[in-house]
């Protein structure tokens, strides 16, 4: 990856709806050397995906939570096939230190998260933390345009 495939992946970042011409402009090459350029990017699964940045609020997900639990290794696949069926949990990561997983949700109601914990403490010990604001919403990987020049 050169400076311009990073910029190109920073801009994308910015907005995944801008135009190849926009793109091209910003980056001083031709729209068709761009798209080649973001074709091999996604054939080399440096871009895996453009998404809509959803209000879950808006949506009526008010409650956003941080689910810590606690496993045996032997209990990590049938959880990780359970959890990828849950429609509210938006990340699940195994992690390091007293916990196994640490799982980001959204939900409508205190009812519909204790359900899921209810269900979730089937394969271990639980401790959630509910979110009240988030400062810095998830986004991209930030990269300075000093790193351009390079």
């Amino acid at each position: 990856m050169d400076h311009i495939d990073k910029k190109l992946i920073r801009l994308l970042q910015e907005n995944a709806r801008y135009s190849l011409k926009q793109l091209s402009e910003r980056v001083y090459l031709s729209s068709p050397a761009v798209s080649a350029r973001i074709e091999k990017l996604e054939r080399d699964g440096v871009i895996n995906g453009y998404h809509a940045n959803a209000d879950l609020d808006k949506m009526g997900y008010h409650i956003t939570v941080f689910v810590n639990i606690e496993m045996s290794p032997k209990q990590k696949p049938a959880f990780i096939e359970f959890i990828r069926e849950i429609p509210n949990v938006l990340e699940c990561n195994i992690v390091s230190g007293n916990y196994t997983m640490l799982i980001k949700a959204a939900f409508p109601s205190t009812v519909d998260l204790d359900r899921f914990i209810q269900q979730v403490q089937r394969y271990g010990a639980t401790e959630t933390r509910i979110v009240f604001s988030t400062p810095v919403p998830a986004r991209g990987i930030l990269i300075p345009d000093s790193e351009e020049e390079q």
